[in-house]
């Protein structure tokens, strides 16, 4: 069985402590083999917000496989024009596409969020030949995950349709802030909801602990409950024999 840890949204800075605090103890208890974050580590990509950002990021479970979100470029600024991801590759991760490899896993990270766009996300036929490469290259058997910002569904995200085809088994977004399972064309998506953002949308805030085992993908979300977590929803849903 592999356990992979999702969180995506704290949006430090628009935070809340207690939960930030909470949080790190009920990921950890996981023992995942991979914890994922997609995005939206801080509110307005301050320098501020991006310490608070680090210094949660060397307490979550490793290895850390994470890309940015929307809100993690400046929105009004020079930068965002110049240099729109400086302040993530240097608190967060030097690498906009990572590669994660552990036992029986490949995962793949996707930079969604151009400079030119302030909220919907893209992704290429140059990042889709990628993501194709490294699946090409992973070890027979192995659960292959994309990880980015934007679900592929909505329209808040151009060039979803090849990136469905690129032979993912397991689909990891963020951005609506509103925890979600469902299958888009043979590959199943999970959308973690905010885990620590006081910009909630009528639901708590979440991350969700994904286990796959014998073909079946199980998402258990916890959501916060005062001082610590509680679990939600259990979600099973089967790999797609196209996928996998």
């Amino acid at each position: 069985m592999i356990v992979v840890a999702h969180l995506s949204d704290p949006h430090l800075g628009a935070h809340d402590g207690e939960t930030v605090e909470s949080l790190v103890a009920d990921v950890s208890a996981a023992a995942p083999a991979l914890t994922v974050v997609t995005g939206d580590w801080t509110m307005r990509a301050r320098v501020s917000e991006f310490e608070l950002a680090r210094a949660l990021l060397v307490r979550l479970p490793r290895p850390v496989l994470t890309v940015p979100g929307n809100h993690d470029l400046p929105l009004v600024s020079p930068l965002r024009l110049l240099r729109p991801y400086d302040r993530f590759r240097t608190w967060i991760c030097d690498d906009l596409e990572p590669i994660a490899r552990v036992p029986g896993l490949t995962a793949v990270g996707l930079q969604s969020m151009p400079r030119w766009r302030w909220k919907d996300g893209r992704v290429t036929r140059r990042q889709v030949a990628a993501v194709a490469g490294a699946f090409g290259a992973a070890p027979r058997g192995d659960l292959r995950l994309v990880a980015l910002h934007h679900p592929p569904f909505g329209r808040g995200l151009a060039g979803r349709g090849p990136l469905l085809r690129a032979g993912a088994d397991l689909l990891l977004a963020g951005h609506t802030h509103i925890p979600d399972v469902r299958t888009v064309g043979g590959t199943v998506v999970v959308v973690a909801g905010t885990s620590a953002s006081h910009r909630t949308r009528g639901v708590p805030r979440s991350w969700s602990r994904i286990s796959v085992d014998a073909g079946m993908v199980t998402v258990v979300e916890r959501f916060s409950a005062g001082s610590g977590w509680r679990t939600g929803r259990l979600i099973s849903v089967p790999l797609s024999a196209t996928a996998s």
